[in-house]
């Protein structure tokens, strides 16, 4: 039996990595309908006044490429009986309450403060980290190589994305945010940290 394809098989079905996105998006959903207004508006309501030409295009693109994902996973059936279905699953149940655990982090800062509790002490986008470990566990539980290989694609085009956030907090925090940079790596393990200017980035 094929365990991972290349090009999946798109049908409409119930069983589809659909059911995923659902439970995802679903808990989501539910997490901000308990936040106050103020912390929904601090989570995505930032300002992209500042961002370059550069990352406006990279966002644009990313969001792009996370659209023909979801709807390759929307069509493409789970791999239930496969062995590929057990790791993707156990990945994305790993995500989904690492998205959780970053999003109560998160609501539970006072908004005059940089984010540094929880997650945040490991990573300085857990969201992101979470949300990326999420998506990979689906694209192992359908068996999609094509899938797996737009997701890398749409989360290398929304780092420049993630520079632009720590940029604009180093604005708004300062020293106290330089400092957490120094302290955390951006995702895991390799720690990087900004430049004065806020566009180049290097590795100590």
């Amino acid at each position: 039996m094929v365990e991972m394809e290349l090009i999946p098989a798109l049908e409409i079905g119930w069983l589809n990595g659909w059911i995923l996105l659902v439970i995802l998006y679903l808990i989501f959903g539910i997490l901000l309908l308990t936040f106050p207004k103020d912390v929904r508006a601090r989570l995505y309501e930032y300002d992209r006044s500042r961002w370059s030409k550069k990352q406006r295009i990279f966002y644009v693109m990313g969001r792009a490429s996370v659209l023909v994902c979801l709807v390759l996973i929307i069509f493409t059936p789970l791999k239930i009986g496969f062995i590929v279905f057990i790791p993707g699953i156990i990945l994305f149940v790993l995500g989904l309450a690492g998205f959780i655990t970053a999003l109560l982090n998160f609501k539970n800062t006072p908004p005059d403060q940089p984010v540094t509790r929880g997650l945040y002490r490991i990573s300085r986008h857990p969201q992101i980290l979470s949300l990326f470990i999420a998506s990979l566990g689906i694209c192992i539980a359908i068996g999609s190589w094509l899938v797996l290989l737009i997701l890398i694609i749409s989360s290398l085009f929304l780092h420049f994305r993630d520079i632009a956030e720590e940029k604009a907090c180093l604005e708004q925090y300062g020293e106290s945010y330089s400092a957490y940079m120094k302290r955390v790596p951006r995702y895991l393990l390799i720690k990087t940290h900004m430049k004065e200017e806020g566009e180049n980035v290097k590795k100590y």
